[in-house]
């Protein structure tokens, strides 16, 4: 963003230069052409109002020559023709002093020039290397009695038309370089708390709930969005710790009468007949029932209420622990669990969390399937995400079903709490993730998890088995 920002503003800035500076230039370029062009009219027709004196009134040519002589002091050449295109008097000119055929091209030049007034009457100008030649016709416009032309050198205009087109330049360059400095300072007076406040995002988003972006730098909207997100973030603070607080309360609450209810169950059966301890056992089943219920259910408000901070979980490594940790169960149960990852798999999520999403997966596809069956526990790496896949040959699921199986209690064909798939479903999204049911080819249910990779995650080295 900072870039953006910084590359717009010299954009814009060059462009004001560019449509400021070019047009003053030119401008500025024919007003000294035109006041160069006006000047040597203006002195050619002072020595043609001296040479008036002498053709028409026959008076003395002094002044016409110290005209001259001036001009030629001045580094200007010039000549008076009269009405016949004779030269009555010149100056020694760059132009018309040399030998052969430039001394011809200069003076049929000036001839041409001359004539011309000669027949049209009024001043003409003409360029030629590098020099403006001005003749302007002598006595009355409609009968001249000759022409004077005057030749000047264009070199100094063009002198100063270079040093102003080098001042404009300097003028746009040091512009430039201030717009450069002030794009610069703007973009990072912008971008430096809106990154910041990027920043805060994203550890609060990682579970850092005491994390605060950094307000009082910036535009008053950037000021307002620091301050706007301290808020949120403060509230969600509050509340997170607010629902840990019940969830810890609750737990406390609930076990210790269950515990103590227990005990006393306990007690009186170990006096009771037969019968009655039979009632007691019973009820001894249900406070067993009820205890897990209350376990899941806490698990789930943890798992709700939890912000997890992701970090690297090698998904091979925790695979093979849990299914070793597992395989008594199933071997009791004559289920045939294996687990297959690609060998460095890595995933990234909350400390514990892939342990509970796997337990309590393969807790429930053992739970479905009968015996002789088979459970697989299967991971691999894509382009961006973790693919972990709870495969089983079980009865399936029906689409009613799946539909509602992350819900609480939904799945009413579950033979435990109903608590294991949603306490999978709220610990996977927490983490960024995604988790979806598929039906097993052949028969059964497939559960598929979808779990951000670092970025540094590639596709797996080699698959190994597990036991």
């Amino acid at each position: 963003m900072t870039r953006r920002i910084a590359l717009t503003f010299m954009a814009l800035i060059v462009t004001l230069l560019v449509l400021a500076v070019v047009p003053l230039g030119l401008s500025m370029t024919q007003r000294e052409r035109t006041s160069f062009r006006d000047t040597t009219e203006a002195a050619d027709r002072t020595i043609a109002a001296a040479a008036e004196e002498h053709l028409s009134d026959h008076r003395s040519p002094a002044s016409m020559r110290r005209l001259l002589e001036q001009a030629e002091r001045a580094g200007d050449c010039a000549a008076v023709f009269d009405a016949a295109g004779r030269t009555v008097a010149a100056t020694g000119c760059p132009g018309r002093t040399g030998e052969g055929d430039e001394e011809d091209e200069a003076a049929d030049s000036w001839g041409d020039l001359a004539h011309q007034v000669l027949v049209h009457p009024k001043t003409a100008t003409r360029e030629r290397d590098d020099r403006l030649i001005a003749a302007a016709p002598i006595g009355d416009t409609t009968h001249p009695v000759g022409v004077a032309v005057l030749s000047r050198s264009a070199e100094g205009m063009n002198d100063r038309i270079s040093a102003m087109w080098g001042r404009l330049a300097l003028i746009g360059a040091g512009g430039l370089v201030a717009g450069v400095l002030l794009s610069v300072a703007l973009a990072r007076w912008v971008g430096r708390p809106l990154r910041a406040v990027d920043a805060a995002a994203l550890r609060l988003g990682e579970g850092a709930l005491d994390v605060r972006a950094p307000g009082g730098h910036g535009p008053q909207e950037v000021r307002r969005l620091a301050s706007t997100f301290n808020t949120m973030a403060a509230r969600m603070e509050a509340l997170i710790h607010g629902h840990r607080a019940v969830v810890a309360d609750v737990s406390h609450q609930l076990r210790t009468p269950l515990t103590a209810l227990r005990l006393r169950l306990d007690l009186l059966a170990a006096g009771a007949d037969d019968a009655t301890a039979g009632e007691f056992a019973g009820a001894q089943e249900e406070i067993a029932r009820l205890s897990r219920l209350v376990d899941g259910l806490l698990a789930v408000s943890r798992a709700e209420n939890a912000v997890p901070r992701p970090v690297p979980v090698r998904v091979d490594e925790v695979v093979d622990d849990r299914v070793t940790a597992w395989e008594p169960v199933a071997r009791e149960r004559r289920v045939s669990l294996t687990g297959r990852c690609g060998a460095g798999l890595t995933a990234y999520l909350g400390a514990g969390d892939l342990e509970q999403v796997i337990d309590n997966l393969v807790a429930n596809a053992l739970d479905a399937v009968g015996a002789g069956a088979a459970v697989r526990v299967e991971g691999e790496a894509t382009r961006e995400r973790v693919l972990l896949r709870v495969v089983d040959d079980g009865p399936g699921m029906s689409a009613a079903a799946r539909q509602a199986a992350f819900r609480r209690f939904g799945n009413p064909e579950a033979s435990g709490s109903g608590l294991g798939l949603a306490i999978v479903h709220r610990l996977a999204t927490a983490n960024g993730g995604t988790v979806r049911l598929e039906d097993t080819a052949g028969g059964g249910l497939t559960v598929v998890l979808e779990l951000p990779a670092p970025p540094s995650q590639g596709p797996p080295r080699g698959l190994r088995a597990g036991s």
